[in-house]
């Protein structure tokens, strides 16, 4: 195997074989040329000179090759086939100066050309040939660069793959973005139109609720309790009839009878509630009474209608206006008295008159 690949040229040996083919060619062309001119002239002498020449041309040709990479060995040989390139050059190129009267010849034209190309090939190829290797190292040399020439093209193949997917991937994320975007565009419209319509909703709310606020009986509703709930029905306050000055009466309805409104209400209410002064100022329509704070007659009379029927039978003055005082409502002695008699104005003349009596009672226990 090593005999056979030995056998075959290298492909440094192939070129070269060319390029000292084609000298070899010039070199003959110049010779035929160089002969023609010069044998008029000199006689037999120009086939000495000639043949000197050329052959020394080609000789330095080869022994630069010889050299190799060698650059200073090879320096002067390259140096002297130069200026034999030039005076082999130099005779056709004169000839074509002091041309003939019948005109140029061809070879005469080609020949300075051909020498000087040769030597610029010679100049250009050598260089790049190296040196001379074994069969064995030229393949060696030659697997590592069929190694890098098949990594290379798969490298090649690779980034192109790559570059086909990032292809594709661009396309697929400029859709996706889009659909993302359009998307995003949807849910902001669909949450502006959501936003303007509770804000139309909230301004309407708010206007109502301004203008019609709710009683506190309203928000002291007790909300049921998941476990805790039982169903019930509790009575209603029943909003009972108004006197002369406007202040909720608890006495005789309109159609002359006894038991007033409110009575009735405590009387018919659950032995498990009890209306609560909220309930009693809801209904009044006043703000709900705090101790210790100055209040209106309105006011103080839900206080004394609250206190009289919080036991059965109601209270009288006395009893009342000691849990009045004992639940630290204030207030002067007469407007207590007045607003007491105008909370039993509405009531029969007998439970009025016993009351008075009390108070009459009270006062003289007092004068004494």
């Amino acid at each position: 195997m090593n005999k056979i690949m030995s056998m075959r040229p290298s492909p440094r040996g192939t070129v070269l074989t060319i390029l000292g083919v084609i000298t070899l060619g010039v070199a003959i062309l110049s010779v035929a040329v160089s002969y023609d001119i010069l044998e008029p002239r000199f006689g037999a002498w120009a086939v000495p000179t000639v043949g000197a020449l050329d052959a020394l041309w080609v000789v330095f040709q080869a022994t630069e090759v010889l050299a190799g990479n060698n650059r200073a060995r090879a320096r002067r040989v390259r140096g002297a086939g130069l200026a034999l390139t030039l005076v082999n050059a130099a005779i056709p190129t004169a000839e074509l100066i002091m041309s003939r009267t019948d005109g140029f010849d061809l070879a005469v034209v080609l020949t300075p050309i051909a020498i000087v190309a040769t030597k610029v090939a010679w100049w250009l190829a050598l260089p790049s040939l190296g040196r001379k290797t074994s069969p064995e190292t030229r393949q060696t040399i030659a697997s590592k660069r069929q190694q890098v020439a098949d990594q290379l093209e798969v490298m090649e193949a690779e980034a192109a793959h790559r570059i086909e997917l990032l292809d594709v991937a661009k396309d697929l994320q400029m859709r996706v973005t889009e659909a993302e975007t359009a998307y995003r565009k949807a849910v902001l419209e669909a949450q502006k139109k959501m936003t303007e319509e509770l804000h139309e909703t909230a301004e309407a709310t708010a206007q109502t609720v301004q203008e019609k606020a709710l009683p506190a009986s309203v928000a002291a509703i007790v909300l049921p309790e998941l476990g805790q709930w039982t169903p019930s029905a509790p009575a209603l306050p029943i909003a009972p009839d108004r006197d002369a000055t406007g202040t909720p009466a608890i006495g005789r309805d309109t159609s002359g009878t006894q038991v007033s409104a409110g009575a009735d209400a405590e009387a018919a209410r659950p032995a498990e509630h009890t209306v609560t002064l909220d309930e009693l100022a809801a209904v009044a329509g006043v703000p709900v009474p705090e101790p210790g704070v100055p209040l209106s007659d309105d006011q103080m009379a839900v206080v004394l209608r609250h206190l009289r029927y919080s036991d059965d039978p109601p209270l009288s003055y006395r009893k009342a206006r000691a849990d009045y005082r004992g639940a630290g409502f204030v207030g002067s002695e007469e407007r207590v008295r007045h607003v007491w008699g105008t909370v039993l104005a509405a009531e029969d003349g007998e439970e009025a008159s016993e009351d008075a009596d009390d108070s009459e009672d009270e006062d003289a226990d007092a004068d004494a």
